[in-house]
């Protein structure tokens, strides 16, 4: 997901990770903001897809900020949400009740999780490629000794 502006939320850092928690709805992306809201109402990516007649991963790029809505999707998300599209946009008025710290610190959590992943992907691989190489090794020198 596409970072907001610098500076553009408070932040506490974890003590055992580079990364940060946002506090701020009001200053989060339109991405932060949408998928704050959805969750709030407490739906899914494919039932807010559906309420606005496109495809899931339209919604999800959305989402992760690949893509931004058109003006006429952003007041269609706002009705399906329950928000102003200002709000939407640029966090000017209420935002919707619920726990965006809890979303937040859980966002922060998958990025996490993600660069685990990513690391631990490599690491197989660069095991897999050893063993392969020293598989091919043993085999050469049991042709060599026969």
């Amino acid at each position: 997901m596409p970072r907001s502006k610098p500076g553009a939320f408070s932040t506490a850092p974890d003590p055992e990770d580079e990364m940060t928690v946002h506090t701020r709805p009001a200053d989060a992306s339109l991405a932060d903001r949408l998928v704050y809201a959805r969750e709030a109402c407490g739906l899914s990516t494919a039932q807010v897809a559906r309420r606005l007649g496109v495809r899931t991963n339209t919604l999800t790029g959305w989402e992760s900020g690949a893509r931004e809505p058109r003006s006429n999707r952003v007041v269609m998300l706002a009705g399906v949400l329950n928000v102003s599209p200002g709000w939407l946009l640029s966090g000017d008025g209420a935002a919707p009740e619920g726990g965006f710290e809890d979303v937040a610190l859980i966002r922060g959590e998958l990025r996490r999780l993600q660069t685990l992943h990513e690391e631990t992907a490599r690491t197989i691989e660069r095991i897999t490629n050893h063993v392969e190489t020293l598989e091919r090794k043993l085999e050469r020198a049991a042709e060599e000794a026969e």
